[in-house]
């Protein structure tokens, strides 16, 4: 028999930990997001780590910005930003106040509430690619800009919320390098930082970075 998730909100000690710590712990949490139609549950199977001015995939890898600054904590916070002028992605801050690391949701399985998804991501041919990827997931879920700044682990009405879930025994967890990211950020020997639970078929599909070509 198949144990009930853990319905128990994380609480931010969980997230004030190294980020190499936290992303592979993160796979099976389930992450609730509140909304006026109502919530949609979301099992993470897919992730990755972001560690600040060490990292030179970060975003804070240059310091503190306007964008980026949620990165700096309090840990158990929600970091969104925009990319390519048209996507949302959603980060979970970890690690000490001002360390700036973050985790990016690359992908999970819709597990309440895939009645909202469907409405949100029309192109998705099944449910398994509902949030199949960093945009795909935070466009399911409704997250925007509007919503930088949250924190996880308050108490009481939040629109976003982590919970203790099934967390995936380390046997079934993979490693490998991140997706699209670009020089030493995305060699796999020096940054393998990108988790997934092995054979789950909503991880999404390992992708290269390909360097923008400039028109002549």
């Amino acid at each position: 028999m198949i144990a009930t998730p853990d319905r128990t909100p994380l609480p931010r000690n969980f997230f004030d930990r190294p980020v190499l710590e936290v992303a592979p712990d993160l796979l099976g949490r389930i992450l609730v997001r509140t909304t006026s139609d109502g919530p949609i549950a979301l099992r993470l199977t897919e992730v990755e780590a972001y560690d600040g001015p060490a990292d030179p995939g970060s975003h804070a890898y240059r310091g503190r910005t306007p964008r980026n600054d949620v990165m700096f904590g309090p840990p158990g916070h929600v970091y969104v930003y925009f990319t390519y002028g048209m996507w949302h992605c959603m980060n979970l801050v970890c690690g000490p106040e001002g360390r700036a690391s973050a985790v990016l949701l690359r992908a999970g399985e819709i597990v309440e509430g895939a009645e909202l998804a469907r409405t949100r991501r029309l192109s998705a041919r099944n449910d398994k690619e509902l949030a199949k990827g960093p945009a795909r997931l935070a466009t399911a879920l409704d997250v925007d800009r509007a919503l930088d700044g949250t924190d996880a682990c308050a108490s009481g009405e939040t629109p976003l919320r982590i919970l203790t879930g099934t967390p995936v025994p380390s046997d079934q967890v993979r490693n490998g390098p991140r997706t699209g990211v670009a020089g030493d950020g995305g060699n796999g020997d020096i940054h393998p930082w990108r988790y997934w639970v092995a054979n789950d078929p909503t991880v999404s599909p390992y992708r290269a970075h390909v360097p923008k070509r400039r028109s002549s």
